[in-house]
């Protein structure tokens, strides 16, 4: 338990100017040097932004809808994580290396530090944005749950670091603009959460379409019904209650928790809600990059 103690709750430690994990930090020069391959397909995100949903969506793609292959293994298995490495515990890197072609990578990097074997490669990366409110709302009880990340205070000493870019992964205006800006000459597709959330198989066909995968209208049924918040909520493949419990504790909150656009109105008061979206402005100045807050 000592040796837990020490490992978690640590400062974030920065590399090139973006706070990450201690570990990863430790580290850093063998993500940097990690070799993708061509056919991987990387699933690129700011944190709570939708990430497993659409970890599950493309493995069950990858899987012809068949939802027993993708309860083969929790999602952090199946998508390993790349840059997430708990000594002693778990190593993206090296789950990596396991996992036969073609790979599903799952990073949270800002665009400047992915490793370059992935844009020498050519590969094609799937992008998932979502509002910054809601980021920060999902992503404070995430930090109260995942012992990975520093103690986040109060809601209100968090939402000052979030807007400051002094949360794990850095700034989310610079992580959501950077991809946005890269999408103009690499193959990505940057999909919307709120979109996925108003309209799931519109998006769904967009991810088919992407990965030139036939879709089979019953494929799409299946994926639609089994990636349902509802669903992945109660299935222990995708909620993390497979994770340890010394690393995740969903007595604090559940690592699936809401689900839905506009949470944010329930944690923001209004003298927070007008600084932020001040803040906001300035720094989203002259971008056709446009975010719904609610739907």
């Amino acid at each position: 338990m000592e040796k837990d103690e020490n490992m978690y709750r640590r400062e974030l430690e920065n590399v090139h100017g973006v706070p990450l994990f201690w570990s990863t930090a430790e580290v850093w020069d063998q993500v940097e040097n990690f070799q993708a391959k061509p056919d991987d397909l990387l699933i690129a995100t700011y944190p709570k932004s939708g990430t497993t949903w659409i970890s599950e969506i493309v493995d069950m793609i990858y899987n012809n809808g068949d939802v027993e292959k993708c309860k083969r293994d929790a999602i952090f298995n199946r998508v390993p994580f790349m840059e997430l490495i708990i000594p002693g515990k778990i190593n993206g890197l090296e789950l990596l290396a396991q996992i036969p072609s073609p790979r599903l990578v799952k990073t949270h990097l800002p665009v400047q530090l992915l490793p370059v074997s992935f844009w020498e490669n050519n590969c094609k990366i799937i992008y998932v944005a979502r509002n910054a409110k809601d980021v920060a709302v999902s992503y404070f009880h995430f930090y109260q749950m995942a012992k990975m990340h520093p103690e986040p205070g109060t809601w209100d000493e968090y939402l000052e670091k979030f807007i400051a870019g002094k949360v794990a992964f850095g700034s989310w205006y610079d992580h959501v603009k950077g991809w946005w800006e890269k999408r103009k000459e690499k193959r990505i597709l940057y999909l919307f959460y709120e979109d996925m959330k108003e309209d799931p198989e519109c998006e769904i066909r967009k991810v088919f379409h992407f990965l030139e995968k036939d879709l089979k209208e019953e494929v799409l049924k299946k994926i639609l019904q089994h990636t349902s918040f509802q669903e992945m909520k109660k299935n222990p493949t995708t909620n993390y209650t497979m994770m340890a419990s010394s690393g995740m504790d969903h007595n604090v909150s559940p690592f699936m928790r809401k689900g839905i656009a506009g949470d944010w109105k329930n944690h923001f008061t209004e003298a927070q809600n007008k600084a932020f979206d001040a803040d906001y402005e300035e720094k989203m100045k002259g971008l056709t990059l446009q975010f719904r807050v609610e739907i």
